[in-house]
């Protein structure tokens, strides 16, 4: 339900803040007072197309806010897709900034959102019914959902039944295309399943082999600087250079005098033991450098070899894997893969076999809810022509088109509403031939085409506040009197708001406000304001008599309200 509308610098309005009550809310005043202004901005406030003409002169941005409360689920849940939640009080709020610049921004719950996520919410807040925009008739998507809603239980339960097998051949299909796809797909992956592991394979690949080749290639990049640093090293411990005396001679000299004298004192015999060990491993470690020297390989074939055999492993890890581990898991992987294919037939045969069993069913399913929908539009067609003839349309033709649904190659396509399409087809005078809706262009006709239907299916409907404008237009007398019983009748079980000029439309509001303009030397400026009992009664005098109001007018403008009384009261009870 639409609680209050806040609207700052918007058009002629200064700054209005309005509360909206449940059923019927009428909105009148005199002519250019300002009415098409509150549902423009209401039409901002739910994603219409911003305009930064709107925006009041010597102001920089105009704002609308919508207070809305609602506990439709489907809300609920869209609006948890976005992050956004209601309020604890399942309350949300609209806001549309308008700039001068032309740039708007959107919010919901002070939450910035897209456009489209604006006018996503807004079909299941308000249904607007006069201008083009924002009308659930003019959308043929929409049809299916309004005949089916006119139908009995069986209907719903068919509905729901083929939903159901449609979600589930949906998730056989899905199955079977990302398993396997079809058999040219899986030919071209068997190629290249079978590719990946040969290659894989014959690269042999070791798990330590990168750190290997990684120390084999450095030996055998520095083994001509390696090869010198042992020569000098040998020959300094060993033989000796002209420069340098041999290491181990010079040792050997010492230990050899200092045996003589080892006998003598602990200390002495401490140094020579250390020595001695010194010259033992001098020895040694001289020997192992002149074996590592005469066993360096200056091999450059063998450096190429192995820098081939990197550029290898390197080429497969960027194919498979950051390392020789990730790339045999993958083979590993893509092999269970080529079995599951090259096995795949039986699977195929059976997921086909399950496949064609439940489109079976869902088209015997489908043709079955195709036959009660016709039965349904049958009944529909006869009452809103009925009640379009009370409505002032006596010529007017309504028909409801089924178009079966199917693919591009001719097949049947299956929703999850079945194998129907549906559109609501209509002809507004005679001789006229039998047009969409879509293509009406008279905003009085939507409105009162609408009106029919929701006289008729005002209790499943799901949106809560309607708004009529223009509902009319090309209207009077009897034909007016029946449009505010219809807006009474349906006011029961949806908030309405209703701008009017005719007082047998204004005198069933439960809630009447009044539109007027006001004018200072400086502005001009729109205002609305709620009426009283006798405030309701002069206006709709006005209404009646226009200017000049006289007494016998506000007694009959008194007598059309006490009647909207009673007639309301029989309505609720």
């Amino acid at each position: 339900m639409l609680l209050e509308l806040a609207i700052q610098n918007f058009a002629l309005i200064d700054k209005l803040t309005v509360r909206f009550n449940e059923g019927l809310n009428i909105l009148t005043g005199e002519t250019g007072a300002g009415k098409s202004i509150i549902i423009d901005a209401v039409n901002m406030a739910i994603g219409e197309r911003a305009d930064k003409n709107y925006i009041r002169t010597g102001t920089d941005k105009a704002t609308i806010q919508i207070l809305f409360q609602s506990t439709n689920p489907e809300l609920k849940s869209l609006l948890s897709d976005q992050d956004i939640d209601l309020e604890d009080d399942h309350t949300l709020i609209l806001t549309r900034e308008i700039y001068s610049s032309g740039r708007s921004v959107c919010r919901i719950n002070d939450r910035a959102v897209t456009l489209s996520t604006l006018k996503e919410v807004s079909k299941y807040l308000i249904d607007i019914h006069g201008q083009h925009e924002h009308q659930s008739l003019l959308y043929p998507e929409n049809h299916i959902e309004i005949l089916d809603s006119f139908g009995e239980q069986d209907t719903m339960t068919l509905r729901k039944r083929i939903d159901e097998k449609y979600h589930a051949l949906k998730g056989l299909k899905e199955k079977l295309s990302s398993l396997f796809g079809n058999s040219l797909e899986r030919e071209r992956k068997v190629d290249l399943l079978s590719f990946q592991i040969n290659e894989i394979d014959q690269a042999q690949l070791k798990k330590d082999e990168i750190e290997q080749l990684a120390v084999e290639q450095q030996l055998l990049s520095n083994s001509e600087k390696i090869y010198h640093v042992m020569a000098k090293a040998y020959e300094i411990l060993y033989n000796g250079t002209e420069i340098y005396p041999s290491v181990l001679d010079g040792v050997g000299n010492i230990v050899g005098e200092m045996d003589h004298y080892k006998d003598l004192d602990k200390n002495i015999a401490d140094i020579f033991s250390v020595l001695q060990e010194c010259q033992y491993k001098m020895e040694d470690v001289s020997r192992d450098i002149r074996n590592y020297r005469d066993h360096i390989d200056f091999n450059p074939q063998a450096l190429e070899q192995i820098e081939k055999r990197l550029d290898q492993i390197n080429n497969l890890k960027r194919k498979y894997g950051k390392d020789i581990e990730e790339i045999l898991a993958y083979r590993q992987s893509i092999y269970d893969e080529l079995e599951d294919i090259k096995n795949s037939e039986t699977i195929i045969a059976e997921l086909n076999e399950q496949i064609q069993t439940l489109q079976d069913e869902l088209l015997n399913l489908s043709l079955l809810l195709r036959k009660s929908r016709k039965e349904i539009a049958s009944k529909l067609e006869k009452r809103i022509t009925e009640e379009l003839i009370s409505l002032n349309m006596e010529k007017a033709a309504f028909r409801i088109h089924f178009i079966e649904s199917v693919d591009r190659h001719g097949n049947v396509h299956f929703t999850s509403k079945g194998i129907d399409r549906v559109e609501f087809m209509i002809s507004t005078n005679a001789g006229e031939p039998l047009k969409p809706l879509s293509k009406i262009a008279s905003g009085g006709e939507m409105s009162r085409i609408m009106l029919a239907l929701k006289a008729i299916l005002a209790k499943n409907d799901n949106i809560p506040t309607l708004i009529f404008d223009e509902i009319d237009t090309g209207i009077s007398g009897r034909t007016a009197n029946i449009v505010g019983e219809k807006l009474a009748n349906i006011s029961q079980t949806h908030q309405i708001l209703c701008i009017t000029h005719l007082p047998q439309i204004a005198r069933m509001a439960d809630t009447h406000f009044y539109i007027e303009k006001v004018s200072t030397d400086e502005k001009t400026l729109t205002n609305l304001r709620h009426l009283q009992k006798k405030e309701r009664i002069t206006e709709l005098g006005r209404l009646l008599g226009g200017a000049a109001i006289t007494d016998l007018t506000l007694k009959h403008a008194k007598e059309m309200l006490n009647s909207s009384t009673d007639y309301k009261k029989s309505i609720s009870s």
